[in-house]
């Protein structure tokens, strides 16, 4: 009997696991993006390198965006937020998002329409990393860099989905590229 019972729980632990990952990575979307905002200029949010290139708000909108379309995997129907006022009122409804997301990843909700826990990841998961990438970007081209740091060692935590994300834990001593007047805090 305790055969078919071990055969039973192994994708229950195996689901349990991808989504405890799932959760973690949604966790450092939340820092890296923190990150990407933290000591920004107060006009960064609208930022324009060029037309047709998003801004810091629409950019962190569109984050959202894809991370809602993620939730439509557990719930159905269609998310397509509007603009809301300012950058600090995106991210307020994009760590929202977060917040949503890994609560159904922590209820274990079923997902829809055939979807799985790796093609989140690889789809509107990474997406939204990518985008926290280009925000990272957008500070330099804006003249306001972000000071690098060791990620490995970042204090991570799968339930610090908020604004509230701690500053780095290893930030690099040596930035070659800083600009005048760079000291590590």
């Amino acid at each position: 009997m305790a055969a078919p019972l071990a055969g039973q729980l192994r994708p229950k632990i195996a689901m349990e696991t991808k989504r405890k990952l799932l959760n973690h990575f949604l966790a450092a979307l939340a820092y890296r993006t923190q990150k990407a905002l933290r000591d920004a200029p107060a006009d960064f949010g609208s930022f324009r390198v060029m037309e047709g290139v998003r801004t810091p708000s629409e950019l962190v909108r569109h984050m959202t965006s894809v991370l809602g379309y993620a939730r439509t995997h557990f719930i159905g129907g269609r998310y397509r937020p509007e603009p809301l006022d300012s950058l600090a009122a995106e991210v307020k409804r994009f760590h929202e998002m977060l917040g949503t997301l890994a609560q159904h990843l922590r209820n274990g909700d079923a997902l829809l329409d055939g979807m799985s826990e790796e093609r989140l990841l690889q789809g509107p998961f990474s997406d939204a990393m990518t985008h926290a990438g280009q925000l990272a970007l957008l500070r330099r081209l804006a003249g306001a860099p972000v000071p690098p740091e060791n990620f490995i060692v970042a204090e991570i935590e799968a339930d610090r989905l908020g604004p509230d994300q701690p500053g780095p834990a290893s930030p690099d001593k040596i930035w070659p590229e800083a600009p005048p007047g760079w000291t590590t805090k």
